[in-house]
This record gives structure tokens, sequence and C-alpha cells, in this order.
């Protein structure tokens, strides 16, 4: 009870004199601050992506593409192909019709808002049946495109981060004219990032005859996956994969978000070497400063623990605000914040919003705290460790 009395009262009494020391304690929150900030900031834009394409997945929806396929772009399937998937079991049922969407997929150029540049963005040829197979899709201006009409519906990120695609506008695609009649979200997933038309006009602008490259089946419920698996695989008709919409959007995301990650946690590694030297020299000086005040303490009877320990608070305290301060500037200058990459999966850009999550803040304040720690330590114990009269007889 002694030695906890004297560490809060140490702890105290280092903290009231903060004052005398502020330009050594700013320099080891700001260094801690940049390391959290940056931590924040470029691992919220894995999490953005991940989390665009994940929203996109839903259980209650299989993908089919031919088998080995990596992508929707490398897949390619026929038209008898797909009335096979459109009566095999577990694919839901509206009345006489199959709730299916077979589709088509290509690139097309566009010039960002941004910065003036063209970037490779996904042109899909749907269905009537392409908002019923998508969980949370639906329009929210204009129309939908009329059947054999050079008519487009475009996602919402894409209207927003690329050129041309305002409600009522025409843009050309290679030889093609095309008008923008409406305007679809999807709940802020992938498909936002799209442009979509009649799957027959496309087929035909691209000369595709009568080929596809995905088929989307809504299922009877979640369970019917493994049974149309098993249907699909049996069928010597067709060589396909099936997965769920959810995992084939999760695989999608796993190179992208990886070589983010793989940049980003070696940069916050460097930055925290210097911002652990920063806490270090910050507490020396502390430590040197105080170096009577604490020769006193010990000369009336407070302990070397309770020093040592006193001098760890502070250290951990002062990386703990730069720790809060640097995630809650990444928060407000980065959550939500509108950019575009390129998918390695399918090589087109993907528009998602960087995500600041409580986790990522949750680990950018425990890396605040172990470099509080590693920074304080080696000072406190030293300022533990000096003899009194050496203390006394230096200042």
């Amino acid at each position: 009870m002694r030695t906890l009395q004297q560490i809060f009262a140490v702890t105290w009494l280092n903290f009231l004199n903060l004052s005398h020391r502020v330009a050594s304690s700013s320099v080891a929150v700001v260094g801690v601050a940049a390391v959290v900030l940056v931590f924040a900031a470029v691992l919220s834009m894995a999490k953005g992506f991940e989390r665009t394409m994940t929203l996109a997945g839903s259980e209650d929806t299989a993908i089919i593409i031919r088998s080995g396929s990596t992508s929707e772009l490398a897949s390619g399937l026929s038209n008898e192909q797909v009335l096979i998937v459109e009566t095999a079991p577990g694919v839901l049922r509206d009345g006489d019709q199959a709730v299916v969407s077979a589709e088509l997929y290509v690139l097309v150029d566009i010039r960002k808002k941004s910065n003036d540049s063209e970037a490779n963005v996904p042109f899909r040829g749907v269905g009537p049946r392409a908002f019923d197979v998508r969980d949370s899709t639906g329009l929210t201006e204009g129309r939908m495109f009329e059947p054999g009409k050079n008519e487009l519906v475009v996602g919402r990120a894409a209207q927003s981060e690329f050129e041309g695609l305002d409600l009522g506008t025409s843009i050309k695609f290679g030889r093609t004219a095309w008008t923008v009649v409406g305007v679809f979200e999807a709940d802020g997933g992938v498909a936002e990032s799209e442009v979509w038309t009649d799957i027959r006009v496309l087929q035909g602008a691209y000369r595709r005859g009568n080929s596809f490259q995905t088929v989307r089946v809504r299922l009877d419920d979640r369970d019917s996956l493994a049974g149309l698996e098993e249907a699909l695989k049996n069928d010597p008709r067709l060589d396909v994969d099936v997965y769920s919409e959810r995992q084939f959007y999760s695989s999608q995301a796993q190179g992208t978000s990886t070589f983010i990650r793989v940049l980003g946690y070696p940069i916050t590694f460097l930055m925290a070497i210097g911002a652990v030297f920063g806490a270090l020299n910050s507490m020396y000086s502390s430590v040197s400063a105080r170096g009577k005040e604490i020769a006193t303490l010990r000369a009336l009877g407070f302990g070397p623990i309770s020093v040592l320990v006193s001098t760890m608070i502070e250290s951990t305290l002062l990386a703990l605000i730069g720790g809060l301060l640097g995630g809650a500037i990444a928060f407000l200058a980065f959550n939500g914040f509108q950019v575009s990459t390129l998918s390695n999966a399918s090589f087109s850009q993907v528009v998602f919003d960087f995500a600041v999550t409580a986790d990522l803040l949750a680990q950018g304040i425990v890396t605040a705290l172990i470099i509080g720690l590693i920074g304080g330590f080696l000072p406190a114990l030293r300022a533990a460790r000096l003899p009194v009269a050496q203390a006394l007889r230096e200042l």
C-alpha cells in the first residue's frame, strides 16, 4: 500500500510539472500521433476495399463460372449451359421462371474526375432479373434501361468517380453511343462501381454472339448451395465452379487487401521505431530535468520502484494522448473518403470508401501504448538507479 501511495504521489507530481517540459513532451506525443495516423489511414484502405467487396456478397445467391476461372473476365458459358443451370435443383423459382441472371462482363475506358486519367470500368450486360439476384440493390434515380436499346444504368459510386455518367448524358464506348437513363445503389457494394446495360445489346456491340461469362442464381435457401454444386458438377454437359456470392467476392478482395497490408505494416513499423526514439529522447530529457527532484524524493524515503513506475506511467500516458490524437485525425480526415483502385482479380476499378473502423483504432492505440512502454523503460530505469548523492552534486 505504501508503494502504491508513493507511485501515485510521484506520478501526480510528474504531471503537475509537465508545463515545464512542453517541448520535449510534445515531440513524443506528435511522433506517436503520426504513427497511429499513418497506420489507420493505410490500413483503412484495405478495410474499405474488403467491406465494399463483401457487402456485395450474399449466402442466398450463387455465382457459376467456368471451371478454373479466377475471375469473371476469364470465364465463358454458352446459352445451352445457362439453360441447364436454370433448371438445376436449389434454384429459386418465381412461378415458372427461375430467378437467374446470365451476364456478360467487359471493360471500358472512362476518365476519372479526380485526375483526368483513364480507368478500366466494368461494363456489365444483365437481364431483367439482375436486381432480383442481388441484395439491397435498386434504382434511385431515373428508370431502368429498355431491352434492345443502347441505354445504361450506372452505379452511384461510378457516377461520382468517373466522367460522363450523369443522368441523361451520352457516352461513347468504342463506336457505340450509350445514354445514361438511371442510377442504382447497392448498399455500398462493388456493383456500384459498374455500368449496366441489356445483355443482348452488349453481346451485339462487342460481337460476343450468344455467350455469357457468369450466371447468378437466387437459391431456395442457404442450404441449397451444396445440392446445386453437386448437381452441376455431376452434369457431363457442364464444367463449372459454384460459389456463394460472399465466398466469390471475398476471394476477389484478398489479393488487393493483402497488397495494401504488405505495404502498410512495414511503413508503420519504421515510423514506430522513430517514435520510440522520440519517446526515449523526451523521457531522458524529463529525467535529466528532474534529477534534483528525483534525488530529493529518494532522500525523503521514496523507493526506486515508485520512481520507475511513475516514469513509465508518464511515458505511456503521453503515448496514449498521441495515439488518441492520431486516431481522431485519421477518423475525421479519412473515414468515408472515396477513392478507386485497380482490383488485381478483375483488372477493373473498384470505387470504395476508406473505413477507419473501431478495431483499427484499437490496434492503433495498442501500438501507441507499446511505443510508450518501450520508450519509457530505459529512462525510467535510469531514474530509479540514479544515486541520490550524485544527483544532488550534479545539480
